[in-house]
Order: C-alpha cells, then sequence, then structure tokens
C-alpha cells in the first residue's frame, strides 16, 4: 500500500505553532510574575517557575531527539504537544507558587520534545535547496515567540487573568496536534537506539544542585555554609559521574563522536553562549523600563517589540544566506551586532530614554536572530536522516542549558550588585527602611511614603545592578566570538551537493 504524501503547507503550520508556543513558555511568564505572586505568594521561590520550565525542557531535549531517530518524529512530536496541553492545563489550575512550578516542569518536558523534533523535521520534508530558507522562517518564529512572551503575559494579565497566560496554549496545541496527525506522513526507516536514561538523570541533578546553590547561597544561607558547599559538591560529583557515563555509554544523551566535527563542536559551543546573553537582554530589560522608567507590565513588553522585529528579520535573513556564504562568516556580522548591542545595555540609566533603549534593543536583536536559523543548520550539517535529531536535540539543549545557568548566574550577580551598593548608599544615612526587595520598594503603597531623593537614589543604584549585569553578559558573548572562528567554511550548499551525490 502507498504511503501518503506530506502535505507540506498544513505540516509548516504545525511546526510554527509547536515551536512558537514550546519557546512562548520560556519567557511568558516574565511580565506576570508580580501578579502571580500577590495571587500566590511564594516570592522567595519565583525564580523556579521559570527554571523548572527550562531545566525539565532541556533535559528532555536530547532523550526526545534520540527517541525520534529510532521511532519516528511524529509519534513524539504528537507525545510532546499532548504534554504540553496537560502542563499548561495544570499550571492555569495552581494554588501555590510550589504547584505552579512542578505543573512548568510538566509543561517543559512537552516543550522538549518540540523543538529539536521540528527541525529535524524540517529537514526531512523540506529538499535541500528549501532548507535554509525553512530554517531561516522557523529560527524567526523561535525568536519572535522568545521575545514576544513578556507582551503577551503582560496584556493578558492586565486584561484578562494570569493564568490564561497559560490557557491560550491549549486551542493552539489541539489545532497543532491536529494538523501534525492527519497531514504528515514520515519515512518508517529508522535506527534502533538505548537511551542513556542515566545520563540524563545524573545530568538534571547536577544542573539542579548548581542552581538551588547559586540562588540560595548568600540569601538563604552564607556561601561558605554546609548548605551551599554541599550543593556545589553535588554539582561537581554528579557532573564527573555523568561525563564518566556518556563516555561508557553505547548511546550517550551527548554523544562525543558528535563532536569530532568541529562545526558541530563549535556550533553548540556559540549556541551555549548565545542563549546565556539572550536570557539576560529579554528578562532585564522588562525590569528595567517598569521599575527604572516606571513603566506598566505593558508598556515594558511593547518595548520588546522592535526587539522582536529585528530577531525575526535577521534569523530569515540568516537562513537565506546559508546557501550563499558560510555559517561562519554570518555568525561573525551576527557576534559582532550583539557585542555593539551588549556594550550599549550596559550604559543604562534612569536618564536613557525608550528611545536609546529601543535602538539598543533593535542592535541585539539584529545580532542574536541569526543564530536561530543558522546554527541550527550548522549543527545537523554533517549527519544523515536517522542522527539529525540526535544533533539538533543537542544544540537546542545546549542553547537551553545557557540560558537555564545564565538567568540564575546573571540573577544572583543583579541582586547582589544592588544588595550590596544600596547597603553603602543607606549605610551613613541611617535610614531605617529595607530596600533589599526591589517589588516593595516600588510598589504603589510602599513608593508614596518614601521620600523622593531617597526614591531617586532607590532607582539609581537598581538602574546600576542591571547595567552591571548586562557588562557581565561579555564574557559569553566573548566566548561565543571565539567559537565562531572555529566553525570553519561550510556551507549549507556543500551539504546540497553531497546529497545529490549520493544519490
Amino acid at each position: 500500500m502507498k504511503q501518503k504524501e506530506t502535505k507540506l503547507v498544513p505540516v509548516m503550520i504545525a511546526l510554527l505553532l509547536g515551536i512558537f508556543f514550546a519557546s512562548l513558555d520560556n519567557t511568558i511568564v516574565s511580565t506576570a510574575m508580580p501578579t502571580i505572586l500577590k495571587d500566590l505568594g511564594g516570592y522567595d521561590k519565583f525564580v523556579w517557575v521559570t527554571s523548572a520550565y527550562l531545566v525539565t525542557e532541556m533535559a528532555g531535549m536530547p532523550i526526545f531527539g534520540k527517541l525520534s531517530d529510532m521511532y519516528g518524529r511524529k509519534r513524539f512530536f504528537m507525545l510532546g504537544i499532548i504534554l504540553f496541553i496537560g502542563g499548561s492545563i495544570l499550571c492555569g489550575t495552581a494554588h501555590s507558587i510550589v504547584q505552579l512550578s512542578i505543573y512548568r516542569a510538566i509543561q517543559g518536558i512537552g516543550g522538549s520534545a518540540l523543538m529539536p523534533i521540528a527541525f529535524s523535521i524540517i529537514w526531512d520534508v523540506f529538499p535541500v535547496e528549501k532548507r535554509g530558507k525553512m530554517s531561516g522562517i522557523f529560527g524567526a518564529v523561535f525568536g519572535l515567540s522568545s521575545v514576544l512572551g513578556p507582551l503577551i503575559g503582560a496584556y493578558i494579565t492586565d486584561y484578562i487573568d494570569w493564568r490564561w497566560i497559560f490557557y491560550i496554549n491549549i486551542p493552539f496545541g489541539l489545532l497543532t496536534l491536529g494538523l501534525i496527525s492527519y497531514f504528515y506522513n514520515e519515512s518508517k526507516n529508522h535506527q534502533r537506539q538505548q537511551i542513556d536514561w542515566w545520563g540524563a538523570t545524573t545530568f538534571v541533578i547536577s544542573i539542579v544542585c548548581l542552581m538551588f546553590g547559586l540562588e540560595l547561597g548568600g540569601k538563604e544561607y552564607a556561601w561558605d555554609s554546609v548548605q551551599i558547599l554541599s550543593l556545589f559538591a553535588g554539582f561537581a560529583i554528579f557532573l564527573i559521574i555523568f561525563l564518566f557515563i556518556e563516555r561508557k555509554a553505547s548511546e550517550p544523551i551527548i554523544s562525543f563522536d558528535m563532536f569530532k566535527y568541529r562545526l558541530f563542536a563549535a556550533s553548540n559551543f556559540v549556541g551555549l553562549f548565545y542563549g546565556a546573553a539572550f536570557i539576560a537582554a529579554t528578562i532585564y530589560i522588562p525590569i528595567f523600563i517598569q521599575f527604572v522608567q516606571g513603566g506598566t507590565a505593558t508598556n515594558s513588553g511593547l518595548v520588546l517589540l522592535p526587539m522582536m522585529v529585528s530577531v525575526s528579520v535577521s534569523a530569515a535573513f540568516g537562513g537565506a544566506l546559508a546557501n550563499k556564504t558560510s555559517y561562519r562568516n554570518i555568525m561573525i556580522v551576527s557576534v559582532i551586532l550583539l557585542l555593539i548591542g551588549i556594550i550599549c545595555l550596559g550604559t543604562l540609566t534612569p536618564d536613557t530614554t525608550k528611545f536609546q533603549v529601543i535602538l539598543y534593543m533593535i542592535i541585539v536583536g539584529l545580532g542574536v536572530g541569526a543564530s536561530f536559523s543558522v546554527l541550527g543548520m550548522s549543527a545537523m550539517h554533517h549527519f544523515d536522516n536517522e542522527n539529525r535529531g540526535s544533533a539538533s536535540s543537542t544544540n537546542s539543549f545546549l542553547r537551553a542549558l545557557g540560558m537555564t545557568v545564565g538567568i540564575t548566574v546573571f540573577g544572583v550577580i543583579q541582586r547582589n550588585v544592588f544588595t550590596n551598593k544600596i547597603t553603602d548608599a543607606f549605610a551613613k544615612s541611617g535610614a531605617p527602611q529595607d530596600f533589599s526587595n526591589i517589588n516593595q520598594a516600588f510598589s504603589p503603597e510602599a513608593s508614596k511614603f518614601i521620600p523622593a531623593p531617597i526614591l531617586a537614589k532607590i532607582t539609581d543604584v537598581f538602574s546600576t545592578s542591571i547595567s552591571h549585569t548586562f557588562l557581565w553578559t561579555l564574557i559569553p558573548v566573548g566566548l561565543a566570538f571565539f567559537s565562531i572562528f572555529l566553525m570553519g567554511n561550510e556551507r549549507l550548499s556543500d551539504k546540497d551537493v553531497a546529497e545529490s551525490n549520493a544519490s
């Protein structure tokens, strides 16, 4: 019996929707978080609402990528949609910040299947001459959703109810499920492999220990306390165990054999560092607008719109250029723009105008956008159909790792800079108010009773803490700059020639 032909247009719509909502949920809660905290409480645990999603998404990516190579893309893409919808429903019913974090973890498991499998399906169903264009479009959607998340979250929170930032996934998820189920008919040629469950488990434990250590250190416990030192020791021990398992596993979660290709290795390291830099911009610009410049949640999201547009343009343009020049050449231009943008963000002060902020965000968007399309293609460049899922998921995994660790590390830096400077600023004044909790200091109720000179000083210190955090972001950007020069001269058209010869 002849296999039904895949309908490219509805499949493309389904994949775009899957990528859009999986990546949207990385950032959609950022501008809604103050309202969620007022409703659920748990200010000391709010970082885990974002981190729980990122950790499970990151851990699941290589597993689902390998499962899709073994048993087919379709069934695991559909499973990811079902888990994502289920997690979204649970998130909307949460009655505590702990419940919400757990439900976000379930949502992240679903999201981990959508991202890498969608990019693998592109290479399975589209001819080689269209892959650059399609990857550019999909990369643009990924970047767009990452930036659009705070705006959508703010609008829904201000005008509907914060629970609908999760419920909105249900109708679109069902539409995606229907389209992929009916119109995508994949090849039955798959490769049997083993799943590295022990590797996945030890890696997640290691990263969770690191994140708890960074988050709790200097806040709940002293940096040299038994609790924090134990967490850092757990991170090191489980990371060593993970690396040992990966060397011995027949089918490791991260295949070191893949890293023998210089292009693959460099692309993944660039993605790791870009993830850390990008999450800093998307998280701290809305905070700057809301707290320093006095904007609303919706206003802080609107400032990200120009970045959203520039990310989308850059991603599409980068994908289209991959046939004409090397991946490395595209990424060199990308990282220079990103470097300029981050340096500009490092100059933010309370006197910075909204026009300047928008200009800086456009530059950052142009810099980071191409990475969403180009790095996915370059990571899969040397691999055939049976291994593209693993290659794509590894790239997505390491970018998510950069975002996960980045949001924690930069959060610690910003918090410590603010706490230290606010302590120094008021050490001699004898001001009785504790301004270490920025949400309390800038709340409408509290700000009415704070004298204008003191409020101005708090604003200045908070602005300084954000600009210093952006300057620290130059470290991963600099590492990305170095990694790009290791990518080599391959381009997408080289892959076209190789596959044509093979056929």
